[in-house]
């Protein structure tokens, strides 16, 4: 990435902070998130045409409380604080923040009192815009050279300019849905502010990409494990296309697919593709050691580990393998790393993000790792995969596991796979799934009594998942009409021995929490 413009953001532990980097690479500029701890080495490797400061649950009166480094406002950089950071700003260039005014949280209004080059073409003076605010404290008092250009009712600075340094804060987050003009105050930033030139396509990615590729093998083979998902098949064309016949595909079978899916990830690579694939049946494998396994992170950490012993397996029996290849994108990157001592780390534990068990003596090949799942879909669009299969929905590396809440049988993994064919059959004949960032079915360990015919039954609970997403960091339920799930549920309850009853969530989900354990 050396020669585009780069947004450095520094993460004060936002549940949203993915989303100003989405914001940002929405404008073709690169942008990479580090956490405030690393930031001043991140800043000067990177070296940023701009620096973005996200918001946080911390509170800046605090003693020991997250701080920008010194040096990125000794840098003659522009910068944006955003939330946190624009209290932090505050208080390290000699304002003052203060706890216990009025909070704020949900929708305000913003009143731009003075023009800036943050607002032009986007908000005029005079006018009041709808913003999403979220927080305690507030700026009470501004670092000398700074002025208000915008204020709400529960933030007096609740936008605030430095024009002669191009340091700018808001209080606002402008990074969410909820401010509906945010993604163009980014653009003036990142654009006409820090002057980047938005030359970073899909098209220049693949060509770096391809030249790192073939720079990290030389001459050395891999391994790429196949999951069935986007990733991993977008990775494995990526590579074909930097190292043709050095590359082998492993796709380990585990028992734990959708139904179909494994004949389709075949099909596709031996066939539309022609790259070298090892189809490894491994189901009992993997089922005997999940069985009477019902908590989730061991479910996930014994299929991980799994998939690492299968493939080291494989590479012995190709002649030995010096890399293996995975489909590793940047929220994993990023969910894998706890930036504020929180649980984060445990989001992707299915993941091996960050290294390989030192017996396997192979290194990993992680192209798409810079890469957000969207980015991921439009590269594979640029690599000629077919639509069908760029578009989707994400299947997690766990699979079935971790959609079949406690013990996993095989019974209930064939209930299981019925009624998802089924919910999905109707999203489909519906027209919906291309609406839909994700849908699944999810097999409840619970039994209910319910009454077929003239039978008593005691048998599952099925639910239905679907959610709306743009990056697979946040959620919300999809709004189906109740037409819609009654025709799926009556399907279900028909056509799938083992369920009496289904039932749909329609809860919205933070980040990290879209599957359903």
């Amino acid at each position: 990435m050396t020669q585009h413009d780069k947004i450095l953001i520094i993460d004060f532990g936002s549940q949203v902070t993915q989303l100003i980097a989405r914001r940002v690479r929405e404008e073709g500029v690169y942008s990479e998130i580090a956490p405030f701890q690393s930031a001043a080495q991140t800043f000067r490797e990177m070296k940023p045409k701009g620096v973005i400061l996200s918001g946080g649950p911390a509170s800046v009166t605090e003693a020991v409380s997250p701080r920008a480094p010194q040096e990125i406002f000794d840098a003659g950089v522009p910068i944006l604080g955003i939330c946190y950071g624009q209290q932090t700003t505050a208080a390290q260039l000699g304002g003052v923040v203060e706890s216990g005014h009025h909070r704020e949280f949900g929708r305000a209004e913003v009143e731009v009192v003075a023009e800036s080059p943050l607002f032009d073409g986007v908000w005029r003076v005079g006018e009041r815009y709808p913003v999403w605010m979220s927080h305690g404290d507030r700026v009470t008092k501004l670092p000398e050279g700074f002025s208000i250009i915008g204020t709400s009712s529960n933030a007096p600075f609740a936008a605030v300019a430095d024009e002669a340094r191009r340091f700018y804060g808001v209080q606002f987050h402008p990074e969410v849905v909820h401010t509906p003009h945010g993604a163009g105050l980014l653009r003036n930033f990142v654009r006409n502010i820090a002057g980047c030139s938005g030359d970073w396509t899909m098209k220049a990615f693949r060509e770096e990409a391809v030249a790192r590729i073939r720079a990290q093998v030389g001459k050395g083979r891999v391994i790429c494990g196949l999951s069935g998902g986007v990733d991993s098949a977008v990775a494995a064309v990526l590579i074909h296309e930097a190292i043709g016949e050095q590359l082998t595909c492993v796709f380990v079978d585990h028992g734990l697919m959708r139904a179909g899916e494994a004949e389709e990830v075949v099909s596709l690579f031996r066939h539309a593709y022609n790259i070298p694939l090892v189809h490894v049946q491994a189901q009992e494998l993997f089922l005997g050691a999940l069985e009477g396994v019902s908590d989730p992170e061991v479910k996930r950490k014994t299929i991980g580990r799994l998939f690492i012993d299968v493939f080291d397996a494989e590479a012995k029996k190709v002649g030995g393998a010096d890399f293996l290849a995975q489909g590793t994108l940047y929220p994993d990157v990023i969910e894998s790393v706890s930036f504020t001592g929180g649980p984060s780390v445990t989001i992707k534990s299915h993941h091996n993000v960050g290294g390989l068990p030192e017996r396997m003596n192979m290194k990993l090949v992680e192209p798409l790792r810079e890469l957000f799942k969207d980015e991921v879909r439009a590269l594979g669009r640029e690599l000629g995969l077919p639509d069908a299969f760029v578009g989707r929905h994400p299947f997690p590396g766990p699979g079935l596991a971790i959609r079949c809440p406690g013990e996993i049988t095989r019974e209930k993994l064939e209930i299981l796979r019925k009624a998802d064919l089924i919910y999905l059959e109707e999203i489909r004949r519906a027209g919906l799934y291309d609406d839909i960032w994700q849908a699944f079915a999810v097999l409840l360990p619970v039994r209910t009594v319910g009454v077929m015919g003239d039978a008593r039954t005691y048998e599952f609970v099925c639910g239905l998942r679907a959610v709306t997403s743009v990056d697979g960091m946040t959620a919300d339920f999809y709004p189906f009409d109740m037409a819609f799930i009654g025709r799926v549920a009556t399907r279900i309850i028909n056509e799938v021995r083992g369920v009496n009853r289904v039932v749909y969530d329609i809860t919205s989900k933070p980040p990290g929490t879209i599957e359903w354990e």
